[in-house]
């Protein structure tokens, strides 16, 4: 079976009366499937990134019309620039829902998978955000833990009816959580609002040793998300965690949340991030964007992923070891060190965890992207509450 059986082809005439683009906007220089999809096993035509629409807004709780989205956000991305880099990006089209809401996560499964195996990066616009779960399982047979980060104003976790709960955009996290085989490391949580998540919901985030952050902690200070993001194999952007006043295009949005340069430079700290290996964006609805403010602004935070991934360092340590600088610090009363490698590159850090019960030379260990703020608390005498659980998680 071909990739493309999955996917309609794309129809301008379905979103703009345009016939053509500029040389250097994106509706040139991408590769738009209309006619003829892309074989994927030529090395020539495989592209490093792959933008793939999803129909699906079945299971989105009070945002029915969000199927919508791929074809009004590409009528904003289509008229953008490209950077000062060659790209090498393919449009692949639609997926339309399926018969059933379990075909059209099926189909999405097998896409991400396929295409994270061949190093091609999904980058998906829903639908409901209920899709992270297909995203998500498309790395079952890829044999490797992953971690999940995802930017939304609440936990879409329902601790009231934890068996046999349907699987929605507010469910969809205990589906995650509870999917067998687990090879979930770690979920992270961006941009939250206290207000809109139940203490339960919190307090199993902390059982779990998963990481959380509320959208106050990182008003202004934006670079605190960096390395939750940096850390992610999985991104998933709810548009619902922007505030309404600058994306109103989602039936459930609230006053409070991010502004849209912060949402766009969490994407590009996506696109940055080398580990990074598949993004969607969910939960826009263009029925409440009739000015479609919405469909520009989750256009412009794909070309700022577009971007971030153009400039990728490709410095993941510690290889080779002549490319990072060692800290090491040693806390008040204890009797191990703590080891911080920054990049010469990129000026990013990470803390070296070690694999829980490992007492040889050759010791293991778990490289956690951390701030530099974590190395200053360290040296403080401190340890880093990023260690603490990233050591639970290891046991």
């Amino acid at each position: 079976m071909s990739l493309a059986d999955f996917f309609s082809p794309v129809d301008l005439s379905n979103f703009t009366s345009k016939t053509e683009y500029l040389n250097s906007q994106l509706g040139q220089v991408i590769h738009i499937y209309k006619e003829e999809f892309l074989n994927l096993e030529d090395e020539e035509q495989r592209p490093q990134l792959a933008i793939i629409g999803v129909e699906e807004d079945r299971a989105a709780v009070n945002n029915k019309g969000a199927s919508k989205a791929p074809d009004a956000v590409r009528k904003h991305l289509y008229d953008l620039y490209q950077g000062d880099y060659k790209i090498k990006i393919a449009d692949f089209g639609n997926i339309k829902a399926g018969e059933s809401i379990s075909d059209t996560y099926a189909a999405l499964k097998i896409v991400v998978e396929e295409l994270v195996k061949k190093d091609i990066v999904p980058v998906i616009i829903g639908g409901g955000q209920d899709l992270t779960y297909a995203q998500y399982r498309g790395y079952q047979e890829l044999e490797q833990r992953v971690e999940v980060a995802v930017i939304d104003a609440k936990f879409d976790l329902d601790q009231e009816h934890s068996e046999d709960m349907p699987l929605n955009s507010q469910t969809y996290l205990n589906h995650l959580i509870l999917h067998q085989p687990d090879y979930l490391f770690n979920l992270n949580n961006v941009a939250y609002q206290t207000y809109l998540v139940s203490k339960e919901s919190i307090n199993m985030y902390d059982k779990l040793f998963f990481n959380a952050q509320r959208v106050g902690m990182i008003a202004g200070k934006l670079d605190q998300a960096e390395p939750i993001i940096r850390a992610a194999d999985i991104v998933s952007f709810d548009i619902g965690a922007i505030r309404a006043s600058e994306a109103p295009g989602n039936a459930n949005a609230v006053p409070n949340g991010l502004f849209g340069d912060e949402a766009c430079q969490l994407a590009r700290y996506a696109g940055m991030s080398d580990k990074c290996s598949s993004i969607g964006f969910y939960e826009f609805n263009p029925t409440f964007d009739p000015m479609e403010q919405t469909a520009m602004l989750v256009s412009q935070m794909i070309w700022c992923f577009i971007d971030g991934y153009y400039y990728r360092k490709n410095d993941a340590p510690l290889i080779p070891k002549s490319a990072y600088i060692i800290y090491r610090t040693t806390l008040e009363n204890e009797d191990h060190e703590l080891v911080f490698v920054k990049s010469k590159k990129s000026d990013r850090w990470w803390m070296q965890v070690p694999y829980f019960g490992t007492k040889s030379v050759n010791e293991r260990f778990y490289l956690v992207p951390c701030r530099y703020e974590d190395y200053q608390l360290a040296v403080a005498g401190e340890m880093p509450d990023l260690w603490w659980r990233t050591h639970q998680k290891l046991q």
